[in-house]
């Protein structure tokens, strides 16, 4: 089911939550200085991102992987989407909780986990565990990782601002893995173990 923190990404008609009369999803690719991301997205938000992989060949190819059927689409229906990810690979202050993100398809347990780790801002990091106890319990962390590693929509959805105990790193399915996941909090002023803000989640 779609999740907005605010604007739509689209001017299109809301998507039924039974899939029915969708507009046929689009993507598109984008340069930044880390390397070529790629995003999908239909009526009803954003679907999939795709964090820079060894080319932008592959960077496409895996987005299509995951985003089956996505056409080629126009910049202009990403608003400013495209230039706010290039401006966040530059180091500069990004906020994209405006954005409408569709999880349609993703289990229950897995919506709740994304909903708590949108509240996260720039610079802000919490732990599996943390997360684990807002939205069941602290059994529920390795529960948690996996949410974070099935996450269709990173860097938006910011699972990299999600760490292990004791703020270590923790795992990162992107390419890369937890190297960019460093790079990702240091460009957010984020030292693994020391994070600018602590977040309680409230």
């Amino acid at each position: 089911m779609p999740v907005s923190a605010g604007r739509p990404l689209l001017s299109a008609r809301a998507a039924s939550t039974s899939g029915i009369d969708v507009p046929a999803a689009r993507y598109a690719l984008i340069e930044t200085s880390f390397g070529c991301c790629a995003v999908a997205w239909g009526a009803a938000g954003i679907t999939h991102f795709q964090l820079p992989d060894a080319d932008r060949d592959t960077t496409e190819r895996r987005l299509l992987k995951r985003a089956g059927g996505a056409e080629p689409g126009a910049f202009g229906e990403l608003g400013s989407l495209a230039e706010d990810v290039q401006r966040y690979f530059l180091g500069e202050r990004v906020d994209f909780s405006g954005l409408a993100l569709d999880f349609t398809g993703a289990p229950e347990f897995h919506r709740l986990v994304y909903a708590e780790v949108l509240r996260l801002g720039w610079g802000e990091t919490t732990t599996y565990g943390a997360v684990a106890r807002k939205v069941s319990n602290i059994s529920a962390a390795r529960a948690v990782g996996q949410a974070m590693g099935s996450n269709p929509i990173p860097l938006i959805m910011p699972c990299h601002r999600v760490l292990a105990s004791g703020d270590k790193l923790g795992g990162f399915s992107a390419f890369g893995g937890s190297v960019s996941k460093e790079r990702m909090l240091a460009l957010e002023g984020v030292i693994p173990g020391m994070p600018l803000f602590a977040w309680s989640g409230g």
